[in-house]
């Protein structure tokens, strides 16, 4: 046995790159954002192990609970390099409730996962309190989630989020295939940009191939409110939250689907909500794509069929309505500040989604 002592070095989980402590900060400074969430169906507070909901029975014959889980991919990397973590927690929220609303489902509650490198309390409350405002854009819950740090995994500066919705719709009101008529006519919803899908072929194309900048002001973004605006604002626009003008359109009109317009654009998602025996023919000429897509493409040397399964082309949401119901509907979505328009109707004689015709052209 040596003489000598020899002291062994003391770690801990701190040392090895988790602060507990952070993580405590950041779900403090996440605590006022929740709040204003808060339905009256919520049972007590944020801290517990689960989050818990009261569903009212009594307000249901036959309750149907919808549940949808998603994330927000790589338009996440433009978040992390402009430093701007707010919006893409709207994003979080557009993804998962407007999957539930496709059925006729009231989003009511939300649990998200944020997984970082290194715990910044600050960062934090701005991701959540994007998703507290998306929760309340949809009229749903946040009722807990996880904050995760992942340190030699993931470095500092990068995150992830993901988060999961339950809903609940009456059985007799579930929308979906089954209730698509021939004669039933296509209503799009304006999309308020890219949304969230495709932001891969994005980076590639817009900095890869096209060698731009974040900062580059681009012309083509400028709106009645902003006469200049840069690529990078544009990227970051959040996702447009369809639930509540869905919602409002079932209770008005005679909605027999919806489908909800992300990654496989129009034609892939639009099916899913087609009996396999129907199909639509979808006018391009119907509307004008938003400009960002017109500068993806150029910048990529993309061609129409890549842009258009991988791209929503403008269109963020479709509504499958009744041929009487058009003119009502259409209303009631102009009421609700959404730009929408007819683009195909459901026919006999073959099956699945064509696209047609040509966009009109801005100007």
């Amino acid at each position: 046995m040596s003489s000598g002592s020899t002291t062994k070095k003391t770690i801990s989980y701190q040392s090895a790159g988790v602060d507990i402590d952070a993580g405590d900060r950041a779900v403090e400074a996440l605590k006022p954002s929740i709040k204003k969430t808060i339905r009256p169906e919520v049972v007590g507070g944020i801290g517990g192990f689960a989050g818990l909901f009261a569903l009212d029975t009594e307000k249901y014959k036959k309750p149907l609970l919808a549940s949808s889980t998603d994330g927000v991919g790589t338009k996440l990397v433009i978040a992390q390099k402009l430093g701007i973590h707010d919006t893409v927690g709207i994003d979080l929220v557009a993804m998962v409730v407007d999957d539930l609303v496709v059925c006729g489902a009231e989003p009511l509650f939300l649990l998200d996962y944020i997984a970082t490198g290194q715990v910044v309390p600050e960062k934090i409350a701005d991701i959540g309190a994007g998703i507290a405002d998306g929760c309340r854009y949809a009229g749903c819950s946040l009722i807990g989630g996880e904050i995760a740090e992942h340190p030699g995994v993931m470095k500092p500066d990068d995150y992830d989020i993901s988060a999961t919705g339950v809903g609940v719709v009456e059985a007799d009101q579930l929308l979906g295939p089954d209730r698509v008529k021939p004669g039933d006519v296509a209503i799009a919803m304006r999309a308020s940009g890219l949304h969230s899908n495709g932001f891969s072929l994005v980076r590639e194309a817009l900095f890869g191939v096209g060698k731009m900048d974040l900062g580059t002001v681009v012309p083509e973004f400028a709106t009645a409110e902003r006469s200049q605006r840069t690529l990078g604002e544009e990227l970051l626009t959040p996702t447009h939250i369809y639930a509540k003008d869905c919602l409002e359109l079932a209770k008005e009109c005679d909605v027999h689907a919806f489908a909800h317009i992300t990654g496989g654009g129009i034609a892939g998602n639009l099916v899913r909500s087609l009996p396999e025996d129907l199909q639509i023919e979808v006018d391009r000429g119907a509307w004008t794509p938003n400009p960002v897509f017109d500068v993806v493409r150029q910048a990529g040397g993309i061609g129409e069929e890549e842009m258009e399964r991988t791209f929503n082309m403008g269109v963020g949401m479709v509504a499958i309505v009744a041929p009487d119901q058009v003119d009502r509907s259409l209303a009631v979505l102009t009421a609700r500040h959404v730009e929408a328009w007819t683009i195909g109707e459901v026919a006999e004689g073959g099956a699945g989604v064509r696209l047609s015709g040509s966009y009109r052209t801005a100007g």
